[in-house]
């Protein structure tokens, strides 16, 4: 990974805290304690005279993800739920991984902005907006090459596909400690338990049989 890369990476994940979609920390750090049965927004705090440097440490972000599956792409998260020392600072990554012609289907973080650089490869990306004046929902696109870097605003639907022969790499960061994911046919046809055939065929304006197939196909996936 290019030093350049990796300092950039670094500083927009810095800047993020200013503008986070988290709430602002009102202390040091607040390590997330993952034993606590206690529920609240976020994690509750470890006690700090029991905080290691690993509670803010991950390795293995230089090691390829697995893109053998039905979409060939890999995302390997690192938000709270990897390093607890992210929790309260309204921030996280991820590696993707793209097999040849491999896809990151469309889908939203419901908590936050992403900004992506690619590492190598070239990707065709982009986001749709929301509803416009007009009822239109705009698609808003590029190809990305080795070092462009795009911006995804939180909560709008995008995804990012590897138009080359080769395999591509990107670096994503995050507005929050925890972005949650709906990554949009799974969510819509593989739902537990199902959306109703007769709602799904009346949105998407086809067949109750199409629909029905492609529920089987998606619960057989998740």
């Amino acid at each position: 990974m290019a030093a350049p890369i990796l300092v950039f990476v670094l500083l927009s994940l810095a800047s993020s805290l200013t503008f986070a979609s988290d709430p602002s920390p009102l202390q040091d750090f607040c390590v997330a304690d993952n034993k606590s049965p206690v529920l609240v927004n976020g994690k509750v705090c470890k006690d700090p005279k029991l905080v290691k440097a690993n509670d803010f440490f991950k390795k293995g972000l230089n090691k390829a993800g697995n893109t053998n599956n039905r979409v060939g792409s890999n995302v390997t998260q690192v938000n709270v739920a990897q390093i607890p020392g992210l929790n309260t600072l309204g921030i996280s990554m991820a590696r993707i991984d793209f097999a040849p012609y491999g896809l990151n289907p469309p889908h939203t973080h419901p908590r936050a902005t992403e900004m992506i650089v690619v590492q190598e490869g070239t990707l065709y990306v982009g986001f749709v907006t929301s509803n416009l004046a007009n009822g239109e929902n705009r698609l808003i696109s590029k190809v990305l090459n080795k070092g462009d870097v795009f911006v995804f605003p939180i909560g709008l639907i995008h995804f990012q596909f590897n138009v080359g022969k080769t395999n591509a790499v990107a670096i994503a960061a995050l507005s929050s400690q925890n972005p949650g994911v709906i990554t949009i046919a799974n969510a819509v046809f593989g739902s537990n338990p199902s959306i109703s055939d007769d709602v799904l065929a009346k949105a998407f304006q086809v067949d109750k049989s199409l629909v029905d197939h492609l529920q089987a196909l998606f619960k057989m996936n998740n």
